[in-house]
């Protein structure tokens, strides 16, 4: 299976239509939203194009290829626009890795071993590999402290980083017999001191 992960789209009919072109593009079997879909948070300035009802539309275009998870700025009242389920966790299992998938606003999850956890939230890419891999693609439409517009491809136990339109600058590969992570030149440290933005 092929996955498209992104998060916090916060309701920019621009970067909701740049995310579901790259969708497309990497013909990918599922686009997996780490949630903070249709509202921009208190904290957060308006996003470009700012449009719920437009991200809304665009997103049921393709609301059978979307695993939707909830983040802190998704409303009950989203609900009732968007005609996919938002869940507040969910796990996938695939390449025999188990991919455990939150918004990160709320306590890690206990994990260990072949685990990934993928999270939004923080608006920063993270590539934090220790007792289990912890990433986060960043944000589609608000990036913070100088990340990129971006989302992860997934295939074959490979996470791919890469820019909104396609560029990659990252990846983390974890190897099938359970015991190596490759990782890229670019960024082996852990890229950002975790910060909780709303």
């Amino acid at each position: 299976m092929k996955y498209v992960i992104a998060s916090d789209i916060h309701g920019s009919a621009k970067y909701c239509r740049l995310l579901i072109e790259a969708f497309k593009r990497e013909n990918a079997d599922k686009l997996i939203l780490l949630g903070d879909i249709l509202y921009h948070g208190p904290r957060n300035p308006l996003p470009e194009e700012y449009s719920p009802k437009d991200v809304a539309e665009m997103l049921s275009a393709v609301k059978d290829k979307i695993i939707c998870i909830r983040g802190n700025c998704d409303a009950d009242v989203d609900l009732m626009v968007l005609n996919f389920p938002l869940n507040d966790s969910a796990l996938i299992s695939t390449d025999g890795l188990d991919l455990y998938l939150g918004h990160g606003h709320k306590e890690t999850p206990h994990l260990s071993g072949n685990n990934v956890y993928i999270s939004g939230h923080t608006h920063v890419p993270l590539k934090k590999i220790g007792e289990y891999v912890h990433l986060n693609p960043g944000s589609v439409s608000l990036p913070k402290e100088n990340s990129k517009h971006g989302y992860i491809l997934y295939e074959n136990r490979k996470f791919v980083f890469k820019d909104i339109y396609g560029l990659q600058y990252d990846y983390t590969e974890i190897s099938s017999e359970h015991t190596s992570v490759k990782r890229a030149p670019l960024l082996r440290r852990k890229i950002i001191k975790r910060k909780h933005y709303v």
